[in-house]
């Protein structure tokens, strides 16, 4: 049964993008873009897997992608149709219109749709690309989370997940550290 692993950036504060969902801010640097392009190829865009040289690398951890509308619509703004074309791309939104094909998007229940993706029999992962209101409206389904965390403190912005107080554990598993300040944190949840 595929696993759900929110991949995300977020700064010191918690926050995966400003108040007008501003992302500009977070910092890259060459070791830190080598081990995206190594380690997690499949999470990104397929433009930015074609500028990291891995645009053909056969898929190693997740074959679907999960995302809300305001993290969708920048790429149809910038003219992309589908932003992640090397995965199945699902988008959860009630304002867009229904479709099906390269891009499907429903307008069902987040966790419906979350539990329907994970109950498949793929070896592959899903992917959630965000964000935060998506990511808190599913937390309860989340098996993993790779945690970009920037040294940053923005002090207002979109939050990791936008959700009531409701605590709950995970366990870390890996830490990487990077010339650009950033560490990346993978957790599991036990």
């Amino acid at each position: 049964m595929p696993l759900l692993t929110y991949y995300i950036g977020v700064t010191l504060d918690g926050f995966i993008a400003g108040p007008a969902d501003e992302v500009d801010f977070f910092g890259l640097s060459e070791d830190f873009v080598a081990f995206l392009a190594e380690e997690h190829a499949d999470l990104q865009p397929s433009h930015v897997r074609a500028a990291l040289g891995v645009a053909e690398a056969p898929l190693r951890s997740h074959d679907t992608v999960v995302m809300g509308r305001r993290t969708f619509e920048p790429a149809l703004e910038a003219g992309i149709a589908n932003p992640y074309a090397h995965l199945r791309t699902v988008v959860i939104s009630g304002s867009l219109p229904a479709a099906s094909g390269p891009v499907e998007i429903v307008a069902e229940s987040p966790l419906d749709v979350v539990r329907r993706l994970k109950a498949t029999d793929s070896p592959y992962d899903v992917y959630l690309a965000g964000g935060g209101c998506l990511a808190g409206a599913v937390s309860s389904e989340i098996d993993r989370l790779v945690v970009k965390k920037y040294p940053i403190v923005a002090g207002r912005g979109v939050p990791m997940l936008d959700r009531p107080f409701a605590p709950e554990t995970f366990r870390l598993e890996d830490v990487r550290t990077f010339d650009n300040g950033c560490a990346v944190l993978d957790y599991v949840r036990p």
